[in-house]
């Protein structure tokens, strides 16, 4: 040491006290940049470089206001002062920036700590070197170097501190040996000052600052880092009660979400553990699965899943799945407590912890077992519905395919009937036509079952003799089972008649018949028969005499569930495109509008009997209008008539008029209802009318309107292949059923003019 100056203790003291200051306060402002950003970033990262660097530099004032050389006063350039003060603020500010940074290696901490440091130790020589005195002032190398490294190493300590996140403890005991540290730096390189007294020492007329001066400079760089300080502190108490108040709005949250979590019952909502064991339970998981939350906490979620389920390994796919994807979605039959199903929609998130790690799942999950059902339901009404509408386009393609299957019988029939007349006796050529008429009346008899089928005929019952028409329907009902099923008939004599529109009844025999084959896959007997029986009590029925037609097989038979639906319209238990399921429904729907019923009797394994109550007569029955023998021909009265003939057919029409021609009648022939209000507006009076109703344009009731809107007193015979009107729209016209022969409209004529 090359100088004979003295310190005083007590600045040295306040001194070191300041370093530690600054340091603490520097350190903790650091902090509080690394947990901002923005702008809030930038102005702790000022505050803590102003701390810092303006506590190193009053540090090393208060110590230069300390040390006194007898006889040499002392002043400080006003230009070097404040550089020492700018130099560290900024070498501090650049440390600190570094520090702070995302992933700061040891090297950048390294070299931050050096240029800060280096930026420290400048400070202290600038300060040096703003001094004016009459002395000159030199250094030792040796104390340079040593108070540059501790000048760095306490940089670096100071950047590595700021970069880590701690507590008060550690930054107080960082500023205690930061604080030393920047001391020692200062007292080293003052011991290694060189002052001699010398006369030509540097003197400056520039502007100077002066003890007292310096003392201010001093004391307000200190008050200033007290004021951050105390901001700090200000902070500190805000964040505390800011926490606080964070703390207590999270406990009420979660009391809430508690609340919330327990007083839904419609959803089990409840937490698993990463190996899916059961944390917590709510309300409505004790609802819908039927535990209490001290009987399930604990186990494994995989006791909800069905055993079938568990054996597939589905509950541990579904954890998987949450884990790999973060969430697992699906619908499926879980299990209750007391064993009962009920369809579920179930949800699993993966649940995760701030840093990633996997912590469990939340799983909710919610009995949809009626929404279910009620979508099953809807979709058995769609396909009813499609089943429907495809039984319906199937009906109205046969009620059309019928109607004109009828026209091309009419006129076939008609041909031969009036070939009959005209070929000269030939027993072998009236055997042909024998034929060909009876191959034409069997054709009849199907348009007839196709239209009965499309409902297009009206029910027409009278008494039946059932045996007689059973046994009529032999041929068609073998073709209809095949050969592997035989078919029995048991009719006692002297039944009743029974009351029944007879193309109906036969169709409902024959869906009877075949769902008796579709029930027998291996073969077996079908046996038809008839009881007489009574109506009234348990039957349903009203009191009264009846027919009771049953068809009994030795088939498969129906369980209680099944017969309970067999009268369910679209219901059936064959697959798919095997069956409509309305076959029992019409059998049903006739014996109603019969007034009777359809009974089921059915034995899993034993077979089915379906028996049809019919009302019952006694007396004659009526024959069949299809065996009926041929009526006598009618002339009208021995009258020859002028007839407007209208049909849109023209092989009907010629086929028609042929037939009248023969009966002696004259025919004006019109090939639509425009066409015959023509020819009625042209003069020419007919004494009938015969007109076909289904026609484009205008229909045959249309047309019968149009006469009667004329003031023509004309009667009209209305022919129709099907029964496609209504009963009161038909009042007072006689009614020409198609095909109709020369027997029939002669006593259509007959009818109309009696």
């Amino acid at each position: 040491m090359g100088h004979s100056g003295t310190h005083d203790g007590a600045l040295v003291v306040l001194s070191i006290l300041i370093a530690v200051l600054a340091s603490y306060t520097a350190l903790d402002l650091a902090g509080r940049m690394r947990a901002s950003t923005g702008l809030y970033r930038y102005a702790w990262l000022g505050s803590a470089a102003v701390a810092m660097g303006g506590g190193i530099w009053s540090m090393h004032f208060v110590a230069m206001l300390a040390f006194s050389i007898p006889d040499i006063p002392f002043s400080y350039d006003l230009t070097l002062t404040l550089v020492s003060l700018a130099l560290p603020v900024v070498v501090t500010a650049f440390g600190f920036l570094v520090s702070s940074r995302a992933g700061a290696t040891p090297m950048v901490l390294g070299f931050g700590g050096l240029v800060m440091g280096l930026g420290i130790a400048g400070m202290h020589y600038a300060g040096m070197a703003a001094i004016r005195m009459a002395a000159t002032l030199t250094y030792v190398p040796a104390w340079i170097v040593i108070s540059i490294l501790i000048a760095i190493g306490a940089s670096a300590v100071a950047l590595w501190l700021a970069s880590r996140q701690t507590g008060w403890p550690e930054r107080v005991g960082a500023a205690l040996v930061m604080g030393l540290a920047v001391s020692g730096m200062h007292y080293s390189a003052m011991y290694g000052a060189v002052i001699t007294p010398s006369a030509e020492a540097r003197t400056s007329v520039a502007a100077s600052v002066g003890q007292t001066h310096l003392a201010i400079w001093i004391a307000s760089t200190t008050f200033l880092i007290l004021i951050l300080a105390l901001i700090a502190a200000m902070f500190d108490r805000h964040f505390a009660h800011a926490a606080a108040r964070e703390a207590a709005a999270l406990r009420a949250s979660e009391e809430r979400f508690r609340l919330l979590v327990q007083s839904v019952r419609d959803y089990a909502i409840f937490m698993l553990d990463t190996e899916g064991r059961i944390a917590n339970w709510n309300s409505g998981a004790e609802r819908i699965k039927g535990y209490r939350e001290n009987e399930i906490v604990g186990s494994h979620m995989s006791r909800f899943y069905t055993q079938e389920d568990q054996a597939a390994g589905v509950p541990f796919a579904a954890l998987e799945t949450a884990r790999r994807e973060g969430k697992f979605e699906a619908e499926g039959w879980r299990v209750r407590k007391d064993g009962t199903r009920f369809w579920a929609s179930v949800l699993i998130d993966a649940i995760h912890g701030p840093n990633g790690e996997p912590l469990g799942f939340a799983k909710v999950t919610r009995d949809i077992t009626e929404r279910k059902q009620a979508g099953e339901a809807l979709e058995a009404t769609r396909q009813a519905l499609a089943q429907a509408q495809k039984m319906e386009a199937i009906g109205q393609l046969t009620g059309g395919v019928a109607h004109d299957f009828n026209n091309l019988l009419m006129a076939v029939l008609g041909s031969l009937e009036l070939l009959r007349k005209r070929l000269p006796p030939d027993p072998r050529a009236e055997r042909l036509l024998d034929n060909a008429v009876q191959g034409a009346q069997r054709g009849a008899a199907l348009t007839q079952r196709m239209l009965a089928f499309a409902r297009r005929q009206n029910l027409n019952p009278r008494p039946l003799d059932v045996a007689a028409l059973v046994d009529g329907m032999d041929e068609l009902l073998t073709r209809s089972i095949g050969p592997a099923i035989e078919i029995a008939t048991r009719f006692p004599p002297g039944l009743p008649r029974a009351v029944a529109d007879a193309h109906q009844l036969e169709l409902g025999l024959l869906n009877l018949v075949v769902n008796a084959r579709d029930a027998m896959p291996a073969g077996g007997t079908i046996t038809i028969s008839a009881r007489a029986a009574s109506g009234g009590g348990e039957t349903g029925l009203q009191p009264g005499p009846y027919l009771c037609l049953s068809v009994t097989d030795t088939g498969e038979g129906m369980d209680e569930e099944t017969l309970a639906r067999a009268h369910e319209p679209f219901f059936t238990t064959k697959g798919v495109g095997k069956g409509t399921g309305l076959g029992l429904s019409m059998v049903h729907g006739l014996a109603e509008q019969s007034r009777g019923k359809l009974v089921i009797v059915s034995r899993k394994g034993v077979g089915t009997t379906a028996e049809i109550w019919l009302p019952a007569v006694d007396g004659q029955a009526e024959p069949q209008a299809a065996d009926a023998a041929p009526a006598p021909v009618a002339t009208g009265g021995g009258r020859r008539l002028r007839i407007l003939l209208v049909d849109d057919d023209p092989l009907v029409l010629e086929n028609a008029a042929a037939m009248l021609e023969d009966l002696g009648h004259t025919v004006i022939p019109a090939r639509s209802g425009p066409e015959a209000l023509s020819v009625l507006g042209q003069g020419v009076e007919p004494d009938i009318v015969i007109t076909d109703h289904a026609m484009p344009g205008m229909t045959g009731l249309q047309l019968v309107e149009r006469i009667r809107t004329a003031s023509l007193d004309l009667p009209v015979i209305l022919a129709t292949g099907y029964a496609e009107l209504a009963p009161e729209a038909c009042s007072g016209l006689q009614r020409l059923q198609k095909p109709f022969s020369q027997a029939d409209i002669a006593q259509a004529i007959d009818g109309l003019l009696s």
